[in-house]
């Protein structure tokens, strides 16, 4: 993506309809800084740009056609004032201060979302099993990439959510699915007994507590929990 995107680039003219950049800004800072961008959103030159599909006319990079083009503008302007602010804000001088850019909050997406939005959506217009399949999805093309929580805790709070909406079935589809990935997770089987507790499932509760304080003796909250559904 980046080689095309050089490649791309190095075509573009010195002015390119710059407004929010300096308008003089060299070919040499632009192409790197269009780099940075393009790799933050996890997209190509096309996504913002005019670009000739076939290869033999020239790229438009002056036209402001795509809205997506005006939407980066605005974010840029967004950036450059929340980094102005930045250092009287925590109280310590600009260099010392750590700078918002686009891999912030993109992190390799072009939208980005939290994981368990994006599957509660999933899972309220196409059901549980269709925002599993979109998980694991995700997962194999950014875990390791910090665009989504892939972390122990990231499906926990699915399921947390899932059981406050009144859902354990659904919960239980999430730490299920969780265990997968982390079959020695204390809190997943700590939550699993939340969900069996809102089934009246008391034994499926209790043995899931006990597996809990099993692989995390220092679990405290699970053995209060185990003492409580045991009646003890």
């Amino acid at each position: 993506m980046l080689l095309l995107a050089s490649v791309a680039l190095a075509q573009a003219p010195a002015q390119t309809n710059l407004q929010v950049l300096p308008k003089d800004m060299p070919r040499q800072e632009l192409v790197p800084l269009m780099q940075n961008i393009a790799a933050g959103l996890g997209v190509a030159c096309g996504y913002c740009h005019m670009m000739d599909a076939t290869g033999g006319g020239r790229n438009d990079f002056a036209s402001d056609e795509k809205p997506a083009k005006k939407t980066a503008r605005q974010m840029m302007v967004m950036t450059q004032e929340l980094n102005a602010k930045l250092p009287g804000v925590v109280g310590k001088q600009s260099g010392e201060t750590t700078r918002v850019g686009c891999m912030t909050c993109h992190r390799g997406v072009p939208i980005p979302r939290l994981l368990h939005d994006v599957l509660s959506e999933t899972t309220t217009a196409k059901g549980a099993d269709a925002a599993v399949a979109q998980y694991r999805e995700l997962r194999s093309k950014f875990f390791g990439a910090q665009a989504y929580d892939f972390s122990e805790a990231g499906l926990v709070g699915v399921a947390q959510r899932a059981l406050a909406a009144n859902k354990p079935d659904d919960a239980l589809t999430w730490l299920t699915l969780n265990l997968e990935f982390y079959p020695k997770s204390s809190r997943t089987y700590q939550i699993m007994a939340d969900a069996h507790q809102r089934k009246s499932d008391k034994n499926a509760a209790i043995k899931d507590l006990e597996r809990a304080v099993e692989l995390d003796p220092n679990n405290v909250i699970a053995k209060q929990q185990l003492l409580r559904v045991k009646g003890q």
